[in-house]
């Protein structure tokens, strides 16, 4: 049977997507240019436009055109829970951990594994703008004396009114400002725990987690978590049964490196269990602005009646990474995370705090942050396109909800820790997976960063990447 001239069209057009001809965000030919293009009508044009558009590959836009939609094609398997046995383990990442980091300072390699943000998609005209204003009174008003340990308060006033909607009753004499999110991390975990105990995170996890529970002297206690909706609740429930767990890391919005957001009603279910163990959960949520979808997902904390959530964020994921201004709501731990924080640094930078309160204070990091994630959205669904075209079979990938990384598991007997050796030779810097976790897991899998705009470079990259993938594949 004949196929119709609009739906060959369309095939047509959605292998050109899948083969990158067109990148995700583009726009379409017109309908008039597309009808002088292939000698159709405009009105066959027309329903191939609909046909792309009902499969979920194209999107309109009121008096501009089609656009290439955004989306992780089914190119390849989805990833799997790992069936793990979760028990205590102590950890021994750092040195690996270290001399991965030092490939993120080498100007002449690919950034494919540092989640930040290109230095194109920062507001920096707006930031300069809040710089030179906090600048000219930074010494007029005396303000280089120490501030209040807690922070300052019109960073943390602003910081409250952003909070609305995602957060419940939050009052800003109960928030601690911090150096960067990590620093908060820092500050809690060391506020609830002591050498020795037992900490609960995901698996995989941030690294810098792993890397902070080794320098602490405590234990990790990795349990499964699926790529969709988080962490695996009842192998939680088991861990917290026959292990003695003292705190828990977890990041349920966008998890750095898995991407999922955890459904509302497995958030409130995990605070409501760790809650009846009085078992202190540290929230991480850092990406939680960075989401795809339509409106900003609710935090662990907002289900948290009595303070045993210790939230964590900050502005070095959308707003300039060097600035490290972060925040905690420590909730019941207030006093102590005051305590090591005075202990351990007195105070933060008050110039850095002005400037970003001066920034939210002007409106403009709304509108910064809908560039930011369309800019983000889209560079991820170009990242998942070109694996798809160049990685082998085989390989399984994940579907962020939002964030900057995409997590990857490669065929068996391909070792991510050689791979990464071998792209760092060939001017690629990816993660391997190997420093995701303290057990032996995951050694076939990597983290791609989609921080940076989609360009040939990176398309270049990501298919020598694949060609070394394949080789190692045969070997």
């Amino acid at each position: 049977m004949q196929k119709y001239q609009y739906l060959k069209l369309a095939d047509n057009i959605e292998s050109g997507i899948s083969n990158g001809n067109f990148k995700v965000g583009d726009r379409l030919p017109s309908l008039r240019n597309m009808h002088i293009r292939t000698g159709l009508s405009i009105s066959t044009v027309y329903h191939a436009y609909i046909e792309l558009e009902n499969r979920g590959i194209v999107e309109p836009r009121e008096k501009s055109g089609y656009f290439v939609r955004p989306r992780f094609p089914k190119v390849f398997p989805p990833l799997e829970i790992k069936d793990l046995q979760p028990r205590p383990q102590k950890v021994g990442v750092n040195l690996l951990a270290q001399s991965i980091q030092e490939a993120i300072r080498d100007p002449h390699v690919l950034p494919f594994g540092a989640a930040v943000p290109s230095m194109d998609l920062l507001p920096q005209r707006q930031l300069a703008s809040s710089i030179r204003t906090i600048a000219s009174r930074y010494t007029k008003k005396k303000e280089m004396n120490y501030g209040d340990p807690t922070g300052i308060k019109e960073l943390k006033q602003e910081i409250v009114k952003r909070a609305l909607g995602y957060h419940e009753d939050v009052d800003e004499e109960e928030m601690v400002v911090t150096n960067g999110c990590m620093d908060a991390i820092h500050l809690c975990l060391r506020a609830v725990a002591s050498p020795g105990d037992t900490i609960l995170v995901e698996s995989p996890t941030f690294t810098c987690y792993l890397q902070l529970i080794e320098d602490l002297n405590m234990l990790a206690l990795e349990v499964p978590t699926d790529p969709e909706k988080g962490v695996d609740i009842e192998q939680v429930r088991a861990g917290i049964d026959r292990h003695n767990v003292k705190a828990a890391i977890v990041c349920p919005n966008f998890q750095n490196p898995l991407g999922f957001e955890m459904p509302a009603a497995a958030k409130q279910e995990f605070v409501a269990l760790l809650g009846n163990k009085e078992i202190p959960i540290i929230e991480d949520d850092i990406y939680g602005d960075l989401f795809f979808g339509g409106s900003r997902p609710r935090t662990m904390k907002s289900y948290d009646k009595d303070g045993n959530v210790l939230y964590c964020s900050s502005f070095s994921k959308t707003l300039a990474p060097d600035l490290r201004v972060g925040w905690t709501l420590p909730g019941r731990y207030l006093q102590k995370v005051k305590r090591v924080k005075f202990n351990t640094v007195i105070a933060s930078s008050k110039f850095n705090q002005l400037i970003v309160a001066d920034f939210l204070h002007n409106g403009g990091f709304e509108r910064h942050l809908r560039r930011l994630r369309s800019a983000l959205l889209n560079q991820a669904g170009n990242m998942s396109l070109a694996v798809g075209r160049y990685f082998p079979s085989g390989t399984k990938i994940s579907t962020p909800r939002g964030g900057y990384v995409l997590w990857v598991e490669l065929p068996e007997g391909v070792d991510g820790l050689h791979l990464f050796y071998q792209a760092k030779q060939n001017g690629i810097f990816i993660i391997p997976g190997i420093i995701c976790t303290s057990t032996e897991r995951y050694r076939n899998c990597i983290r791609i960063s989609c921080g940076h705009p989609w360009n040939n470079q990176w398309e270049e990259g990501v298919r020598k990447l694949g060609a070394l993938i394949s080789t190692a594949k045969d070997d």
